[in-house]
């Protein structure tokens, strides 16, 4: 069973954010989950709340979205994370969300724990992983058996792949490993223009993007699998700096 899910996203909280959501319904949830012979039956899921008008002939979305996990039965999940970008947040809090719902959860984020880079967040608040039981580690995704060696995993989170040369390392690795399900962060990105926002899932996407090529290759890989195809992402933790030029500024009168 596989999900594929689309979303301009405007807005990423957890349950602990100090960000305001109003109360909005319905509340779809989109799934990065699957049943399947296997007996995965863990869920990890992104739930937006949606406030819709018409634009044209297309229903036009403002949404807010939480990462939400449930468990019947325990899983040890693998979370790739990138080491930059709007994307690498999304990492972080499947890792936190996850723990508390007791999985057993290992973030392997691309590069070297004493890079630069991981003084912003949200690697800055690694710790929280740690605290919550989490293991964190870091290396290069093309070398990804070396680093851990002979740990196994139920489920794989590619955060950090755009295109088939990045991801078909780790995913070839874990399909080897034996690897339930595996789950990749595209993007929105990949859809081609179109004079009616929003994109919604079934638009035409570019054939030549890398993330294309990745959704195919994971489909026929895996049999319990999906993919999440997010915009923006803005939010407590967000690693890049941009969001502050319009949350964080004053009046200035002339």
């Amino acid at each position: 069973m596989a999900t594929l899910a689309s979303s301009s996203a405007l807005l990423f909280t957890s349950p602990s954010s100090n960000l305001h959501t109003p109360s909005l319904s319905p509340s779809p949830r989109v799934s990065l989950s699957s049943s399947s012979s296997h007996s995965l039956s863990s869920s990890i899921s992104i739930s937006p709340s949606f406030i819709s008008h018409k634009t044209n002939s297309r229903p036009h979305c403002l949404s807010s979205f939480a990462v939400t996990a449930s468990t019947v039965e325990k899983k040890k999940v693998l979370i790739v994370n990138t080491n930059s970008g709007g994307h690498a947040v999304i990492g972080f809090y499947f890792a936190k969300e996850l723990l508390g719902a007791g999985h057993d959860v290992t973030v392997f984020t691309v590069g070297e724990e004493s890079s630069d880079k991981m003084k912003k967040p949200p690697f800055s608040r690694f710790s929280e992983i740690v605290s919550g039981g989490g293991k964190t580690v870091w290396g290069d995704p093309a070398q990804i058996g070396s680093v851990l060696e002979e740990s196994s995993f139920d489920v794989v989170l590619d955060n950090n792949g755009k295109d088939l040369d990045t991801v078909r390392p780790v995913a070839d690795w874990a399909k080897s490993s034996g690897v339930k399900q595996f789950l990749f962060i595209s993007s929105a990105g990949i859809y081609k223009p179109t004079d009616e926002p929003p994109h919604v899932e079934g638009d035409a996407v570019k054939a030549d993007a890398g993330h294309v090529g990745v959704e195919k290759y994971i489909s026929e890989a895996f049999g319990s699998w999906a993919v999440f195809r997010p915009q923006y992402m803005i939010g407590s933790g967000n690693n890049k700096d941009c969001e502050e030029w319009f949350f964080d500024r004053k009046c200035i009168i002339l």
